[in-house]
Formats: C-alpha cells, sequence, structure tokens
C-alpha cells in the first residue's frame, strides 16, 4: 500500500500556535522573492545548450554526493550507482537500475535535509504524491522522465519557473568558459555569471598542479617563472572572470591561514613551488600567502572574496584513486580563524572596498572566532552554514550563536553552494522558513518589534546578498 507525499505547510515553523503564527506572517512576504544564488556548482553548458535533462538518476543521483554519499555508507558501491570513473571502466549504466537501488533505500534519507530537498522537488517540480519506495520506484521514474521530455522542463524553463534572478556558478583559472559566452550571446534573458576558484594554479599540493601552472601561463599570456608573472596572470585571469560577469572569487584551502612575507620572501618561497621540491608547511605557507595577495586584487578589481576553509578533501584514497575528487569524502575539521587571519585583516579588514566572506563547518568557531571577527572588522561577513550544517537545525544553531555579537547585517543572506539544480528553490525555501521561525521567536518574546522582523526576513532572503556580492 502506497503512502502519501504531502509538504506541510507549516514545516518548520515554531510547534507554540502563537510563535508559528507570527512565522507565517514573516515568510508569506518572502517565500515567492526572486532567489539569488551567488555562489555553486551547477554546469553552465545546461543554460548554454538548453537540452533536455538525460534522466531521473543522471539528473537526481549521480550528480549529487549529498545522495550517493549516505548510499555508500550503507554498503552500496559506487559502481553501482552509475558513478564515473578515473579510468573509464565501466560502471552501471542502466538508469532504471540506478533508480531503483535508491528508491529501496530512500528511508535512509529519514530526518535529513536530502530528504526535504527531494521530497520538494518530487511534490513541486513533478507533481508526485505518493513516497518513494521500492513499491513507487517505477511509477517516479517514468513520471520523471516523461516529463524531462517536455520543453518545461528543459534548463532555460526550470531556471524561470523557479524565479532565479541570478545564479553563480564556479570555474577554474583554466577554464575558458566559452559556455558563459554562449549563454551571453544567446539572447536568453537568464542571468548567469561566473566565480573565479583558483585553487588548482594555488594549491601546491593539487593534482596536477605544475601542468595547471603551466597552462596558466600560456592561458594569461604572462611567463609564470617569476613571481611577478604569476601575479599579473591572476590579475589577467581575474579580468577575464569578470567580463563573464564574475563578482566573486572562491577558496577551498586546508586552513584559513594567511600570510603577508616580505616580497623577497614570497618571491624565494614561489621559486620552491614552482621547482616542486617543496615541504607541506612551504606549500601550506604559500596558499596564506596567495590568500593575502588575492584580497590585495579585490581591492584593485572590486570582486568579493570567499573562504571556505578546513576540510580535509577527498579522505578516501581509495574512492579519491577510483573516481576522482569531490566524491562525497570530504570530512570537516578543527578551524582556527583569529590568529590565522590577522596577517590579511592586519593589512585589508578596515578597508573601505574590500568584502571577506567567511565560512566554516566547525561550528564551535561560530561565536568564539567568527561572529567577534565581524562584529568588529568592516571588511569581514559570514556566510551562511555550509555543507553538513546546510540543515535547519545548522541554520537555527547558526542565527542563535551569531546574531548577538554579529548581527543580521554582518551575514550575507542565504548561499546554496549545490551542484543539484533542481533542489535550489527547495533550499532557500528551508532558509526562509529557519530564519522566519527564529525572527518569530525573538518578536514572541519581545525582543524584536514585529514590523522590524519584516523587515530583517527580506534581508536575509534577497537584500543582503545583493549587497554583499555586489549583484
Amino acid at each position: 500500500m502506497t503512502r502519501p507525499l504531502a509538504l506541510h505547510p507549516d514545516r518548520l515553523f515554531p510547534a507554540d500556535p502563537a510563535t508559528r503564527a507570527i512565522a507565517r506572517a514573516l515568510y508569506a512576504p518572502v517565500k515567492d522573492l526572486p532567489i539569488v544564488s551567488p555562489h555553486g556548482h551547477t554546469d553552465p553548458a545546461w543554460f548554454a545548450d538548453d537540452a533536455p535533462f538525460a534522466d531521473p538518476a543522471r539528473l537526481l543521483i549521480v550528480p549529487d554526493h549529498y545522495v550517493f554519499r549516505m548510499l555508500y555508507s550503507q554498503g552500496v558501491s559506487l559502481e553501482a550507482l552509475g558513478i564515473p570513473t578515473e579510468d573509464g571502466s565501466p560502471t552501471e549504466g542502466d538508469p532504471r537500475r540506478i533508480w531503483r537501488l535508491f528508491a529501496e533505500r530512500y528511508h535512509l534519507f529519514r530526518g535529513t535535509p536530502s530528504r526535504m530537498w527531494l521530497d520538494w522537488v518530487f511534490a513541486e517540480v513533478f507533481g508526485l504524491d505518493v513516497l518513494l519506495e521500492a513499491d513507487t520506484a517505477d511509477l517516479y521514474y517514468d513520471t520523471i522522465e516523461a516529463a524531462l521530455k517536455r520543453t518545461e522542463f528543459r534548463p532555460r524553463a526550470l531556471f524561470d519557473r523557479f524565479g532565479i534572478e541570478l545564479i553563480a556558478t564556479t570555474e577554474s583559472p583554466l577554464d575558458p568558459l566559452d559556455h558563459h559566452r554562449a549563454i551571453r550571446e544567446s539572447g536568453w534573458g537568464g542571468r548567469v555569471v561566473t566565480a573565479y576558484r583558483p585553487d588548482p594554479v594555488m594549491d601546491p599540493e593539487h593534482g596536477g598542479f605544475a601542468g595547471n601552472l603551466q597552462r596558466f601561463g600560456e592561458l594569461a599570456g604572462e611567463d609564470i617563472g617569476t613571481y611577478a608573472g604569476y601575479l599579473r596572470a591572476h590579475e589577467n585571469r581575474r579580468a577575464f572572470f569578470r567580463e563573464a560577469g564574475a563578482t566573486s572569487t572562491d577558496h577551498g584551502h586546508p586552513s584559513a591561514l594567511t600570510a603577508d612575507l616580505p616580497r623577497a620572501d614570497a618571491e624565494a618561497l614561489y621559486a620552491k613551488v614552482l621547482s616542486g621540491d617543496f615541504t607541506p608547511a612551504e606549500a601550506e605557507l604559500f596558499r596564506g600567502q596567495m590568500l593575502t595577495e588575492m584580497a590585495r586584487m579585490s581591492i584593485d578589481d572590486g570582486m568579493v572574496m570567499q573562504i571556505h576553509p578546513g576540510v580535509l578533501r577527498n579522505h578516501n584514497a581509495a574512492v579519491l584513486a577510483r573516481f576522482g575528487r569531490d566524491k562525497g569524502a570530504d570530512i570537516p575539521g578543527q578551524t582556527e580563524f583569529v590568529r590565522a587571519l590577522k596577517p590579511l585583516l592586519d593589512r585589508f579588514g578596515s578597508h573601505p572596498g574590500f568584502t571577506l566572506i567567511l565560512f566554516t563547518i566547525d561550528e564551535d568557531v561560530y561565536s568564539r572566532e567568527l561572529a567577534p571577527l565581524a562584529g568588529h572588522y568592516p571588511a569581514v561577513r559570514l556566510g551562511p552554514p555550509w555543507w553538513f550544517h546546510d540543515s535547519p537545525e545548522g541554520m537555527r544553531r547558526f542565527r542563535e550563536a551569531a546574531t548577538e555579537t554579529a548581527g543580521f547585517y554582518n551575514t550575507v543572506g542565504f548561499n546554496d553552494d549545490t551542484r543539484a539544480f533542481l533542489s535550489i528553490p527547495a533550499r532557500h525555501d528551508v532558509a526562509r522558513r529557519m530564519d522566519c521561525a527564529f525572527l518569530a521567536r525573538l518578536v514572541a518574546e519581545h525582543r524584536l518589534p514585529e514590523d522590524e522582523a519584516h523587515e530583517v526576513a527580506r534581508a536575509l532572503a534577497y537584500d543582503l546578498v545583493k549587497a554583499a556580492y555586489k549583484l
């Protein structure tokens, strides 16, 4: 017997009836505001080509590490889920079999954000009204497969249907940005911009770093054999990215360490990095020096700077070797910001033309380090809960830990940071509901007037992100 799928209109609102009523009132004016997605990982080719999505499995399972990491943790092999291998060896090619594996194990997602996002997609995008499980797997597959063949389910149509005002993708400095050029030249009105992610040419421990540097110099038209030429190459590629709409850079370093070396020391360090004969400590120092150089360039060209530190990426060596990077094995670690950021903030923390957005997945530092930094330095803003804390409880804890010290206006609204295109509206809806729930409690406890709470709810849903990312 099938079970119904229904999205409760009061989901995520407070259980107390009076506070819930305030949350409803706060949510109503913001729920349909346009979506601004300033940093994510959707594929710009989707919007350039506007081709139909291939099938349900390759749309909703294969590219979404939130989904397949849970299945992998319960013993489902990545081969069985059709995840492509590095050497091209075959994996499961039947998307219906992949879908059935997923459906049979959908119960594993109970209580997780992925369950909320997926249920929203199933109900709101595809009109399904029964729960996904083994008995409904084929019904789901057939319904979604049929929908994907229709024009209104192509990427550009969904972009418009979702009310997306702007979406930013993320590209390496080695990317020619051909898809972004095709979007601009197509005449389509959707706004898709890029973001500059220089990790492959800033992290000496990144796979293929030496070859990346060579290609980087060629694309920039600079001699990267010298530190000066290397910095000019970044400046040239940043300008190229700005032409494609970029307003931000993004840095996914292992730590938040920054450095401000004398020029001669920086040149000597770069020479070691270039030679390939460097220690892990020297690699870390180089990354830190380059974060400060990126801040300097941001003041020159106006790009907003984001740092996403504190992750031991690709923790599973066997998965990395067989399937490559970004396959659900990125694990949080302890992160320190106060001392790590001091060299950068000593130079640029009070500069009126600089914005530094900080993210963490080490929640302990919200109240101890990040909120005090954002509550003092004019340049510092707090990014929203990220990755494992992009969740109702993570959002609640963030507001509770950060608001009393940093306030609302030293945060930047919501950032969905996803490859899963269809989940973007669901994620923004969760953030808006949780912010309204938090604000409702402040109103109910007579800590914030309701008219001011309405202003904050709009700012968190729309205004702050546009201002922070200069959109």
